[in-house]
């Protein structure tokens, strides 16, 4: 899991808004069965987009402002980011052919 930064509601603006690369966002809870189901597929791309991408993690139970801000209401939801705006938003557990795709869009 070194490959994927855990982003919080006071990191979130310098290190996904302010990032000098694309980032992707994935909204979660340690509860979510579908959460855990794609982390692995989650981790795979943060070591495949090293360098390129920056993939991050927020557990929405221990942030509130930014899920609430994005207006996350189901988890596990993936936002794609790019110069601070979001380009693409993913929700449920999908495959990784289609998060890999929407990360492909952001380069």
């Amino acid at each position: 899991m070194a490959d994927i930064l855990q982003v919080t509601d006071g990191t979130f603006e310098q290190e996904i808004l302010k990032a000098n690369m694309p980032a992707m966002v994935d909204f979660w809870a340690g509860w979510c069965g579908p959460c855990r189901a794609i982390a692995p597929v989650v981790e795979e791309l943060a070591k495949e987009y090293a360098g390129r991408v920056k993939i991050a993690k927020m557990n929405v139970d221990e942030n509130s402002k930014t899920p609430v801000k994005y207006g996350i209401r189901a988890i596990p939801t993936l936002i794609l980011f790019k110069d601070g705006n979001v380009v693409d938003q993913i929700t449920g557990a999908v495959s990784k052919s289609q998060i890999d795709n929407a990360i492909k869009k952001l380069l």
